[in-house]
Formats: C-alpha cells, sequence, structure tokens
C-alpha cells in the first residue's frame, strides 16, 4: 500500500479532468475549485518532505472528490435525489456531508502534530478541532463575499444556502462534528504510533 497516495492521486486528476469539462456554471466552478486545487498541489509538493499515512489520505480525498462533483453541478443541484428520498428530505443535503467531510482534515493535522512531536496529543486535538472550526469560520465569510461580490445566479449558487436562513450556522456545525468524528477515529488507530517521521 507504499503507492497508495500516488494511485489516488491518478484517480483523483482524472476525475477532476472530467468533471472540469462543462460545468453548470464556470464562474461557481472555479470558486468551487480553487481550494480544491490549491490543497491538491500543497500534498502533492509535501509527499516528498512528508508522507501522512494512507487513511489520512483517503480521508483528504473524500472531500476533495465530493467538492469536485459540487463544483461542476453547483452544490444545490448536484443530483442527489436518491438520498432525500431515503429520508425524506426536501433540501438537497450534498453540500451538508461535504461540510462534514471538510473536518475529516483535522485528522492530518493531529497526525503531523504529533508525528513530528510538537505537542501532546491533548495540544494536538484541541489544536486539530479549533482549526477546522477556523476554517469553516472563513469559508463561510468567503462565501458571503463572493456572493455579494459576484451577485445574480453564480452568487447565489456559490453561497447554496437554499433558502435556509441559519445555512452558515449549520455548515458551520457539520465542519466540528466531522473534525470531531475524525479525531475520534484518530484515537482509534494513533497512526504517530507506528509509522516514523521521515525527517529523523
Amino acid at each position: 500500500m507504499k503507492r497508495f497516495p500516488l494511485l489516488l492521486a491518478v484517480v483523483f486528476v482524472i476525475y477532476w479532468a472530467v468533471l472540469a469539462i462543462a460545468p453548470v456554471s464556470r464562474t461557481v466552478w472555479w470558486a468551487e475549485n480553487l481550494p480544491v486545487m490549491a490543497v491538491f498541489a500543497f500534498l502533492a509538493l509535501a509527499y516528498r518532505n512528508f508522507r501522512f499515512s494512507n487513511t489520512a489520505y483517503a480521508l483528504m480525498a473524500f472531500w476533495m472528490f465530493w467538492h469536485t462533483m459540487g463544483g461542476h453541478y453547483t452544490f444545490a443541484n448536484v443530483p442527489f435525489g436518491w438520498f432525500s428520498d431515503l429520508f425524506g428530505f426536501e433540501r438537497n443535503h450534498f453540500d451538508r456531508i461535504g461540510h462534514f467531510s471538510v473536518g475529516f482534515y483535522a485528522y492530518p493535522i493531529a497526525e503531523y502534530l504529533l508525528r513530528k512531536r510538537l505537542c501532546g496529543p491533548v495540544l494536538a486535538t484541541l489544536f486539530s478541532l479549533f482549526s477546522i472550526m477556523s476554517v469553516a469560520c472563513g469559508y463561510e465569510i468567503i462565501e458571503w463575499w463572493f456572493a455579494v461580490l459576484e451577485g445574480g445566479d453564480a452568487g447565489l449558487e456559490f453561497l447554496g444556502s437554499q433558502g435556509d436562513i441559519w445555512d452558515a450556522q449549520k455548515d458551520m456545525l457539520l465542519d466540528t462534528l466531522g473534525a470531531m468524528a475524525s479525531l475520534g477515529l484518530y484515537q482509534l488507530i494513533r497512526p504517530h504510533r507506528f509509522l516514523a517521521t521521515q525527517q529523523d
């Protein structure tokens, strides 16, 4: 499984390239895909200096795949009706799952801090959780700015509130719950106990 991150990267690049073709809104596509491209580029550049565990890469990839799909259709319009029908939802909750998966990045943050021995488990857990909460807050502010500046349908589609006045608060809550879930998983696996720090 040593090549798992590389195989995952190849699959993602193909997936991303296919979904870059004829998106619903090119403006929204750029706004949604810039964070994905930035994260992918960061992980690719950092790979030689620090290799995360396969679990961390899988969790990070989930958000990238999910967000790329949302960028193609716009989050409110992803064909996700089967899920809504299954649970009797009136709203398309594709974006809610996307926000929950943002929290998965707490796992690699904690893994990095502990494998590099930068702090203890308690501080690593709190820092990872608060980092995700900060990103969640910052992203909601960016959504607001984009919606105001862009206006029109593109602004509304990027905002993705679907008429819910508490959309931003619910999104931030799901980011936080995703972080708590991934940190719970980290406590079960604790890869820092088994993976040698590559800088040693």
